[in-house]
């Protein structure tokens, strides 16, 4: 029987304990089907520093989570063990020693994960470590932003190039390759022409208020067929009107309704492994946006949930 979270009616929700949705820790449990990891890591971002306080954030933007999700008709905490991993502590002042540090301890979890940020440039690491588990991979990226530029300043790996690196190093199916939420102005149309070349299909955030999320959804079904599937979510792919707290925000983004959606719109595909990433709470109000990051990771807990029925 699954450990899940601290009851609520017996440690009011300002309480307790500080782990994603108060479940138990990883070292309280005997094994965990999903285990909840934090990179607290942004030494790869080239506007707004802030995201390594984003795992506490969302740790604290979970609390008022609860065990059943009426959505998708499922208790994610009932169906698996899920348990908090605590945090992965890398080096602030040297991005690769980082990207390697990242790389090697999620190689030693045997549960899936739903890691949370930390800046983008985590996702390269991650999907190295599920790709050598699951061969190549679909990929879903849900963000405001391409990140499959080359390099900034000349630095290769940044949160603007993981998807890039993914693409070279052989990790991603070309074949089912798609961005979410793109908007805002670019570098020049051939940014455009070159992501089309590596194999990424563009889901503007303009096209799912024209189309609605479910439309959107059934086409990334088919795009991604049983291909195993990583997740990555920027929170910026949401307006910042949703999510105010994260480093490079875009005019005309996803509501949070239209993000939820749209994941809950992929109940049955081969969820592998992913991500939430970019929640800077210094800009953040109210807990706008790691409540909204917070629950990001409950329905992708709760995809994973549902994978284990099928």
């Amino acid at each position: 029987m699954s450990q899940g979270p601290v009851d609520a009616s017996q440690v009011p929700r300002f309480a307790g304990p500080d782990t994603y949705a108060r479940l138990p820790r990883l070292d309280q449990v005997e094994r965990a089907d999903v285990a909840i990891v934090g990179v607290p890591f942004d030494s790869g971002v080239s506007y707004r520093p802030g995201a390594r306080f984003g795992p506490a954030a969302v740790r604290q933007g979970s609390k008022l989570i609860r065990p059943y999700n009426p959505a998708l008709d499922v208790s994610p905490f009932a169906d698996l063990q899920v348990a908090d991993a605590g945090d992965i502590a890398c080096n602030p002042f040297d991005i690769d020693r980082a990207i390697d540090t990242i790389e090697q301890a999620v190689g030693g979890f045997d549960a899936k994960l739903v890691t949370i940020g930390g800046d983008h440039t985590i996702a390269l690491p991650l999907l190295r470590d599920v790709h050598r588990k699951h061969g190549p991979l679909a990929l879903l990226h849900f963000d405001a932003h391409l990140d499959t530029w080359d390099s900034y300043f000349g630095a290769e790996y940044t949160h603007g190039t993981p998807f890039r690196r993914a693409v070279e190093e052989g990790i991603l199916d070309a074949e089912a390759l798609s961005h979410v939420g793109i908007r805002g102005p670019l570098y020049g149309k051939a940014d455009l022409a070159e992501d089309r070349r590596l194999g990424f299909g563009i889901v503007t955030s303009a096209d799912v208020m024209r189309r609605g999320p479910d439309e959107v959804a059934d086409a990334l079904r088919q795009r991604i067929g049983d291909r195993p599937l990583y997740i990555s979510v920027d929170i910026d792919a949401l307006d910042p009107a949703h999510a105010p707290g994260t480093g490079t925000p875009e005019a005309g983004g996803l509501t949070s309704r239209e993000l939820l959606e749209i994941l809950r719109g992929l109940s049955g595909c081969n969820l592998v492994g992913a991500d939430v990433v970019e929640v800077a709470p210094a800009y953040d109000h109210a807990e706008i946006t790691s409540v909204a990051a917070a629950h990001v990771a409950y329905d992708l807990i709760s995809l994973f949930a549902l994978g284990k029925r099928t």
